[in-house]
Order: C-alpha cells, then structure tokens, then sequence
C-alpha cells in the first residue's frame, strides 16, 4: 500500500456545534407532532380518552429521551475530513458507519439546506461516488464551510484522473 492509498480511518473534524441544536429542534418537532396524533382524538372522544392518552405516553416519553441523548451522541459520532486524495465521514448515533471515497470515484458534490438548517446557519455536503453505499453525507456544516468543501471537491474530483466509476 502506498501513502498516496486512501484507508479507512477516523475523520479529523467536527461538525459545527450548532447542529446539537437542529438535531434536537428536529427530534422535537417529530415528537410533538406524533404525540399530537393521539391527544386530539382524546380531547374529542370521552369513552376512549384514556387509550388515546396511554398511547401519547409511549409516544411523548421515548421520544424526549431520543430528543435529549441523539443530539449529543450524534456530534460526537459525526466528523469528516477532506483530503487531497479522499473524503472521510463518521456518521450515525446507533448505528454508526465509517466512509471513504477515493477522488476517483466521486461523481457529484451538493449541498443542501432545509428550513431549520437555515434557521441555525447549516447546510449539508452530499458527496455522490460509484459506490453501492451510496452517497457521503456530511450534515450539520456551517453553511460558509459546507461551500467551500463543496468548491474544494469540485475543483479537486476535476483535476484527478479517472472516469468515477
């Protein structure tokens, strides 16, 4: 193997903190909406409140622990590193995965910005290879970073040989 050979191994950075903050936003939200789910029927109909409420219960309590402990485990979990000859990314909380893709095999670079991304200053770097695994994502960027990775591959991904398949 020679230096040049990108290898599996930890990425160097961090995600921007303030994707602890879209994370939980998000979990909330997802939260607050399934939970309302059963608590209008048991506001509307008196002979099954309680079932309709013992179902929001199930609901409301793990998803407040996910919305407490998935952000914080997630930004520990979640790195990446560009490098002349690879992309690096760690990503996941539960199950978590490891990527590299050689410059070689990348195909196309996105970012990506939802609303609450936006609201919190983030965008994603989609990198699309010749893998089976599909693409690398790298969420919770500031958004000034996430285009300037997205530049950097781009001028890289040109300037290397091969076809990305």
């Amino acid at each position: 193997m020679t230096t040049d050979t990108p290898r599996l191994r930890p990425p160097h950075h961090r995600v921007d903190p303030r994707a602890v903050r879209w994370w939980t936003t998000r979990s909330l939200a997802v939260t607050v909406v399934l939970t309302a789910i059963p608590v209008v029927p048991a506001l509307i109909w008196e002979p099954v409140r309680f079932w309709f409420l013992v179902a929001a219960a199930v609901i409301v309590v793990p998803g407040l622990v996910i919305t407490l402990v998935m952000p914080r485990w997630r930004y520990r979990v979640h790195r990446w590193e560009v490098t002349d000859t690879a992309v690096y990314a760690s990503s996941g909380w539960f199950w978590q995965e490891w990527r590299v893709a050689p410059m070689s095999r990348i195909q196309t670079v996105d970012t990506a910005r939802g609303p609450l991304q936006r609201a919190f200053g983030l965008s994603s770097v989609t990198v699309t290879t010749a893998s089976a695994a599909g693409p690398i994502e790298i969420a919770g960027l500031d958004h000034t970073l996430a285009t300037r990775v997205a530049d950097q591959l781009t001028e890289t991904t040109q300037a290397v040989p091969g076809d990305a398949t």
